[in-house]
């Protein structure tokens, strides 16, 4: 079996990027390798792409069959472009020079679109952050608002039971201070009335009065 140009996973769950490696075709995905000529990470916009080009064009002029993910990164690098020319080098349909200043221009085109590309990208993802911030305002904006508007309905609440309950409490602090005021004249009343005298014991007349000398039957006789 021929040897292949592929991909080989790395990272974490979800936060995948890979190496470009050759390897064996009858060996894993992720086993054994022969060489790694570069990397490959499609998170990024664009796609970040590190490719040993002398090392990946020598790869693919000695047979070595790319995946299909691969073919489109040599294809976009310029790998499978300079392959093609120097086809027609060997054929003859074109010097070394020619193929080479063919390839330069290419590859000054792909650059001016790449950059092009690269820029679209960053001012949409500015874009974006902009929305998504006037969003975020827009939704804090609502919520301090409802927020105000509660506290002003607590505030308002709080207030009406405390006038509730000075109107509850009035009466109470009327009929105290009646009291109060009425207490001292009442005690200037009591200090003012007469004591009551209790009434002397009588003297007995002289009538009531044993005479000093009692008759003794003896001197009646």
């Amino acid at each position: 079996m021929p040897t292949r140009i592929r991909l080989q996973r790395r990272g974490m769950k979800g936060q995948p990027y890979f190496h470009i490696v050759i390897a064996d075709g009858r060996a894993p995905r992720d086993g054994r390798f022969i060489e790694k000529i570069g990397t490959y990470n499609p998170l990024t916009r664009p796609a970040d792409i590190q490719l040993d080009f002398d090392r990946a064009l020598y790869w693919v002029k000695t047979g070595a069959q790319p995946s299909e993910t691969v073919e489109a990164i040599l294809k976009y690098t310029g790998v499978a472009y300079m392959h093609h020319l120097l086809k027609g080098v060997a054929k003859g349909a074109m010097t070394q020079e020619q193929a080479q200043a063919k390839f330069d221009a290419w590859k000054q085109e792909k650059d001016t679109k790449i950059s092009s590309h690269a820029n679209k990208v960053k001012q949409e993802s500015k874009a974006d952050e902009k929305k998504r911030l006037e969003a975020e305002t827009k939704v804090n904006e609502a919520k301090a608002k409802e927020l105000a508007k509660k506290r002003a309905a607590e505030v308002a609440a709080e207030a009406k039971e405390e006038a509730a309950a000075e109107v509850a409490e009035a009466p109470v602090a009327e009929a105290a201070a009646e009291v109060a005021e009425e207490a001292p004249v009442a005690e200037v009343a009591a200090e003012e009335a007469p004591v009551a005298e209790a009434p002397a014991a009588e003297a007995p007349t002289a009538e009531e009065a044993p005479t000093a000398e009692a008759k003794t039957p003896e001197a009646e006789a």
